[in-house]
């Protein structure tokens, strides 16, 4: 049977036991349907060498060669992912265009008496759903960003915030990079379909009567772009601003990018590029305090003389309402949960105008 999926609760809210992704990994890695599994009935070799066949030599020999492979592949997973599997389990089943692969694998769970269903158009329909709903639908939700400059604390206010029950969007975490010229993770990046995937989910599951507290970004968080309508919700958003001294900011950025200066050769050679923006004399003070171990003293000149300029900028060029403005005095877990309570009255206060 073909599942029909019209709109993304189709999807992200359904009733079957299992969601099976049989793409190969590498498509299954790039993105797929959230808390699907990957089973695939072709792997990335013969996935390709099955598509050059079709191309370069006959379809029919490339239908023949991986039919051989996708039964042979299918019987593995049900001799050893789904061994256990009850007579009432119930899986979904895609593949890129709903298919071939997802068709045959369906077929023999059907045969086996398995109520299997695979999703009519495959990925390519739920990519489809996810494109209409970032690119071509304007958000219904109450966007209200959280400003301040690099080093106030802001995603773990943010993190603090979702604790106390707020709607909080943490578009560096589904990213994965910290927004900034130093803000690489460990593991990269996912894809930018990858990244759509999660905000989709996200974004879905908020309750639209409710404000959703996101931190301030450019459109672009590492290599990954913003989609229009969010950016565009961005935009139009008042913002709540947090200050703290440069000192506590300074030594806040030494623990929360300690992956980066513990590895001086990296460092400096991230910081390079910013010769031809910021001067010799002053990358040069720098890289001395590379050598020196000077980590906090590093934080505090990279603020004031990088980062502090940059986001000033950027204010004049953006001119964002400002509605509220909280200061933290220091930036210690007490004085966070402390600013975090702060920032929620100030939330209630910006969104019952």
């Amino acid at each position: 049977m073909a599942y029909s999926a019209t709109a993304l609760r189709d999807l992200f809210d359904h009733d079957f036991d299992t969601v099976i992704d049989v793409r190969s990994p590498a498509e299954f890695e790039e993105d797929h349907v959230p808390g699907a599994i990957s089973l695939p009935v072709l792997d990335n070799e013969e996935r390709a060498r099955v598509g050059t066949i079709y191309k370069q030599e006959s379809p029919f020999l490339a239908r023949k060669i991986g039919a051989a492979l996708v039964f042979r592949n299918a019987a593995s997973h049900i001799e050893t992912s789904l061994a256990l599997k009850e007579g009432g389990w119930r899986p979904l089943v895609y593949c890129w265009r709903g298919g071939q692969r997802s068709g045959a694998f369906r077929w023999m769970l059907g045969e086996i008496g398995w109520r299997a269903e695979s999703i009519e158009g495959g990925y390519r329909t739920y990519r489809r759903l996810v494109t209409e709903a970032l690119y071509d639908t304007p958000l219904d939700l109450t966007l209200v960003q959280l400003g301040g400059y690099t080093g106030t604390a802001k995603t773990d206010l943010l993190h603090l915030l979702e604790a106390r029950g707020v709607q909080v969007l943490d578009l560096e975490g589904l990213a994965r990079h910290r927004g900034s010229l130093l803000g690489e993770m460990p593991g990269g990046q996912p894809s930018q379909k990858g990244f759509e995937t999660a905000l989709a989910q996200k974004l879905y599951h908020f309750d639209p009567a409710r404000p959703v507290l996101v931190e301030a970004e450019s459109s672009k968080i590492g290599r990954l772009n913003l989609p229009p309508q969010l950016w565009d919700a961005m935009k139009r958003a008042r913002w709540i601003e947090v200050s703290a001294p440069l000192e506590a900011r300074a030594c806040y950025l030494a623990e929360a990018y300690a992956d980066i200066l513990a590895d001086p050769e990296r460092l400096k050679a991230q910081l390079t590029p910013l010769r031809r923006f910021r001067g010799h004399d002053t990358v040069d003070r720098w890289f001395d305090l590379i050598d020196q171990g000077e980590k906090c003293a590093l934080c505090a000149a990279l603020a004031a003389e990088h980062y502090d300029p940059a986001y000033e900028t950027s204010m004049r060029a953006v001119a964002p309402d400002v509605a509220e403005r909280v200061e933290a005095d220091a930036l210690d877990p007490k004085a966070l949960d402390a600013t975090a309570a702060r920032i929620e009255a100030a939330l209630q206060s910006v969104t019952s105008i």
